[in-house]
């Protein structure tokens, strides 16, 4: 039996948050972002299905970013029910307010690797508020292949370190691995990515997408349904002709930071966008040293330029 979709259409620039609900297993994934307006679809999804959260026996989350658990713990909490994430990503809600400032020093020490000014560091660091997430959860960390109530969870690295998919015999939950509209940020969206190559990291892992037994219209973590194959080849596409962006934005001679490319290939950049338009700049470039196609001459600004 699949699982019934909550649309959460609270916030998210990817469009309306997806969680799913697996009635016969007691699983619920990705119960939503933060906030009573969220909690509130939840809970009326549930009750619509009949469901008490009494009935929640295990919560298992795609990936740590808010918008998919920030309802996670509130939700384990009141159901007693299991937290269960890829042990890459299980630090970052089980010591919440640790790692929180762990992340928000990791991101600032990257902008500034990637040559942002001391302005953009300073303002993306003073900009990132906290979730209403406990300092402390229990969470269940896992590896690829672990399964939860009979789920499979496959480990899809690249736009967190600890991504999961979801396996449902042939029904796949991608989270935010492959989304209908949106090219998923990678480099950015987890900095601790950065020094894992992360977009080689990424199409690796749209490799064993590809290959898998599975039915081809997969449930992504925004909107309610991706077709696996025609996104992927989207995907593909789109970061070919960025990485071919990102070497022809390097002078002909000289060198450039990943964030000046960046700010060439995006324009002004502040917030949030700083961080991922250097941190998606900056997988590009990482991904164009590795084919051959530039040489990195610094790493303190990380610098390029072409081989």
């Amino acid at each position: 039996m699949n699982a019934f979709r909550i649309a959460h259409p609270h916030g998210s620039p990817e469009g309306e948050n997806s969680t799913y609900v697996f009635q016969d297993r007691g699983v619920v994934v990705d119960p939503g972002p933060p906030g009573e307006d969220a909690w509130g679809t939840l809970r009326s999804g549930l009750e619509a299905n009949g469901l008490d959260l009494g009935d929640v026996e295990d919560v298992v989350l795609t990936h740590w970013h808010a918008d998919h658990a920030g309802n996670a713990p509130r939700l384990a909490a009141a159901a007693d029910a299991d937290l269960h994430m890829h042990e890459r990503d299980a630090p970052l809600i089980r010591d919440y307010g640790a790692e929180r400032h762990r992340r928000v020093e990791r991101d600032a020490e990257m902008l500034d690797r990637w040559g942002a000014p001391e302005s953009v560091v300073s303002e993306v660091r003073e900009s990132d508020t906290p979730s209403p997430i406990p300092d402390t959860v229990p969470v269940i960390g896992h590896a690829d292949g672990d399964r939860v109530a009979g789920l499979e969870l496959l480990h899809t690295p690249g736009h967190t370190c600890g991504h999961l998919a979801v396996r449902d015999e042939r029904t796949l939950y991608v989270g935010d691995a492959v989304l209908p509209m949106y090219t998923p940020n990678v480099g950015g969206s987890d900095t601790r990515t950065a020094a894992e190559n992360p977009l080689d990291q990424y199409l690796r892992m749209l490799d064993r997408l590809s290959g898998l037994d599975v039915d081809r219209e997969a449930r992504p973590g925004h909107g309610s349904t991706v077709s696996l194959d025609d996104r992927i080849e989207v995907i593909r596409r789109h970061h070919r002709e960025r990485v071919d962006a990102a070497v022809e934005a390097l002078p002909a001679t000289g060198t450039a930071t990943p964030w000046s490319v960046a700010r060439t290939l995006f324009g002004e950049m502040s917030g949030i966008h700083a961080k991922m338009g250097a941190g998606e700049a900056a997988a590009h470039l990482a991904h164009a040293e590795h084919s051959g196609r530039v040489t990195r001459v610094a790493d303190r600004p990380i610098t390029y330029r072409r081989s």
